[in-house]
């Protein structure tokens, strides 16, 4: 089953029973996956299907652009929320529209993994690309992929226990 909704915001979580070090190997080598599952469906990268984009706010972006769909790593198919990022502040959607790609900032994206994964935080895993692929970074140089506590911090505030803003989708 593919879907694709268009609407806005993003979520990620931290699971005490699974406590790790966010950024690691394994969560980097995951999101490069991750990532070339999404160029497959024309999601990521310079040949990306492209959405009306939306007003946005900091951390994500002025304008945004979200798709909810599903993902797949190795055998592992979960519910994937996929929201681009962009600026500077004062970007319109226009120029966003005329020209995505000089405007891009970032994709940040949930994906929802095994049930064992991080059950106390829905078992999502977050990470934060930059336009060509490679994982962005916290300000002490860890990439940021995994069970990343900003995001989670952030997204545990929103409605419906599945640390979505934008939606109440059963994304199961």
């Amino acid at each position: 089953m593919k879907f694709l909704i268009l609407g806005g915001a993003l979520s990620l979580a931290m699971s005490t029973a699974t406590a790790q070090e966010f950024g690691g190997q394994e969560d980097q080598d995951f999101a490069s996956a991750l990532w070339q599952n999404m160029q497959d469906q024309n999601l990521a990268g310079e040949d990306a299907v492209q959405s009306f984009p939306y007003p946005g706010t900091d951390p994500h972006g002025m304008m945004l652009e979200t798709f909810y769909t599903e993902g797949s790593v190795d055998s592992m198919t979960g519910a994937l929320v996929i929201k681009r990022n962009y600026g500077p502040e004062g970007v319109s959607v226009d120029q966003v529209l005329d020209s995505p790609g000089d405007h891009l900032a970032a994709v940040t994206i949930m994906f929802r993994r095994s049930d064992d994964y991080a059950p106390d935080t829905g078992n999502w895993f977050w990470a934060k690309y930059l336009p060509d692929g490679s994982l962005d970074q916290t300000p002490d140089g860890r990439p940021i992929a995994g069970m990343a506590q900003g995001c989670i911090a952030c997204h545990s505030g929103a409605g419906g226990d599945d640390y979505l803003f934008t939606t109440d989708a059963d994304l199961n």
